[in-house]
């Protein structure tokens, strides 16, 4: 045709450089896995065991939020942590139990499993 076609050159500074960012990389992915796995052993050591509640058992209703219908509301520091037992009456999920509260107590029935505590 009149001209020749250009051999393809390797790039070997190229390659090379390639290869030792990847070696790099990898090496960065095995001490991250490492890092997670020790983040994770320190994070869980202070984790609460979960309480599987069944119906029928009786709980401490925690008075967090219930101090607005205390009738000593100057005292907070003198008014329990918990009210009496009750009874379970339902479980609705994991996070969440209708209780059986006394009609006097004017709250909703159903109630998150962080404001109870098993008797």
């Amino acid at each position: 045709m009149g001209f020749e076609i250009r051999k393809k050159k390797k790039y070997v500074k190229t390659e090379e450089f390639v290869k030792k960012i990847k070696d790099i990389y990898e090496k960065v992915k095995i001490v991250l896995i490492q890092l997670q796995k020790e983040m994770k052993k320190y994070a869980d050591k202070n984790k609460k065991k979960i309480v599987e509640y069944k119906m029928g058992d009786k709980v401490l209703l925690s008075t967090k939020d219930l101090i607005w219908q205390m009738r000593n509301r100057e005292t907070k520091k003198l008014i329990e942590k918990f009210v009496r037992p009750y009874k379970i009456k339902k479980i609705i999920s994991k996070n969440v139990v209708e209780l059986e509260l006394l009609v006097s107590m004017k709250i909703y029935l159903v109630i998150n499993v962080s404001r109870i505590v098993i008797y």
